[in-house]
């Protein structure tokens, strides 16, 4: 959490002061966030993502769609996977573009446990740590189907699944990642464990908000064996209602979390604010960042719905020494520069979200594109 430059004056702090990451020193503070969009075949990484984030790679940072660590970790069609070596033959070409760009990129390892279906898992069933549906629907090779009840996973399961995330963060070293990032957020599997709404086990990894993080904190020391833990990230929805997410006491909750994360020098801890639906949904924890920071004593990266202007004020008020972007960054390849130039900003096209080819996903111009 320390500046390359030390300021005296917090003012002087912003968006393209540099600052130390773990062992890398980022040119400036803007992270690509972490966003599904779905154009993998066959779960393999392909060309047109090396395109993509390449042309994003003036972030400080960039922290890829989430990664599934597993088959069975899958939810969505066309997510990419990091277990073959078809798949780390894909991610090389990605990482050795974003270093041939001069970026530097970190791998989301994910497992979606619940939040899946029959259709994606080779017809088995869902696992999760306990047999409670989630709520909604996903688009699957059968259509869009109402998720079904999980299979409650054994006791001896969570530790092979705690050695797929180990594997998984071994095979992002071998293409060529400069760290990983753990998804612990909106509704998966370690955040399925941590929520008491959809963890009600009754052995050491439930009950107790200790037992609850027990699988959170054995997945950041198996995922930090092979990395070191400077080089590991995590992300975390205090306020997130996806899926039917809910806990008695979020604050107690992730706060253990935050705490028990302290002693361990990640590289950093990536925050969720509440989105608009969340905050329809019920009273959540809002703000975020500013509630955990207190407890949290390493790097934050907050994200949710930041603007240049409220991400330098959250900066200079020591809120999150990053802010990372998502449906900005999306659009606007080039956003450092065009936040750097104050100059307009190409608007994101949901209908081209998830899907197949360029189209909303490496068609989005460059200022100068935008300007001739």
């Amino acid at each position: 959490m320390i500046d390359a430059e030390p300021n005296t004056d917090k003012k002087m702090i912003d968006l393209f002061t540099s600052v130390q990451l773990g062992p890398y020193l980022l040119p400036n503070r803007i992270v690509m966030a972490p966003m599904t969009r779905l154009r993998a075949i066959e779960s393999i990484p392909q060309s047109l993502m090396a395109t993509y984030y390449t042309q994003r790679a003036s972030a400080g940072l960039i922290v890829t769609e989430c990664t599934m660590v597993s088959p069975m970790s899958n939810g969505y069609m066309n997510c990419p996977g990091i277990y073959s070596p078809e798949q780390i033959k894909g991610w090389q070409e990605v990482t050795d573009a974003v270093h041939n760009a001069g970026g530097k990129i970190f791998l989301q390892l994910w497992h979606c446990g619940r939040i899946s279906h029959p259709s994606l898992l080779e017809g088995k069933q869902p696992v999760a740590p306990s047999a409670i549906a989630p709520v909604g629907e996903l688009h699957t090779p059968v259509g869009k189907v109402a998720m079904e009840t999980p299979r409650a996973l054994e006791k001896h399961e969570i530790s092979e699944i705690v050695e797929q995330f180990r594997s998984g963060a071994e095979n992002a070293y071998q293409a060529g990642f400069d760290g990983v990032e753990l998804h612990g957020a909106f509704g998966y599997l370690i955040d399925q464990f941590l929520q008491d709404g959809s963890n009600q086990r009754t052995d050491e990894y439930g009950g107790s908000i200790e037992n609850r993080a027990r699988f959170l904190l054995e997945v950041v020391e198996a995922v930090s064996s092979v990395w070191g833990a400077d080089r590991v990230g995590i992300k975390l929805s205090p306020s997130n209602t996806f899926y039917g997410m809910i806990d008695s006491n979020p604050k107690a909750t992730f706060a253990y979390v935050l705490e028990a994360l302290n002693p361990i020098g990640l590289a950093y801890v990536h925050l969720m604010e509440p989105n608009e639906i969340d905050l329809k949904n019920r009273d959540v924890l809002n703000p975020v960042t500013p509630l955990f920071r207190p407890i949290y004593q390493g790097t934050l990266i907050a994200n949710g719905n930041y603007t240049q202007e409220t991400a330098n004020a959250a900066l200079v008020k020591g809120d999150a020494e990053l802010v990372s972007f998502g449906k900005l960054f999306l659009a606007n390849p080039d956003l450092p520069r065009r936040f750097q130039l104050n100059a307009p900003l190409n608007e994101p096209n949901p209908k081209t979200f998830y899907g197949a080819g360029e189209k909303g996903y490496t068609d989005y111009p460059f200022l100068e594109q935008a300007a001739s």
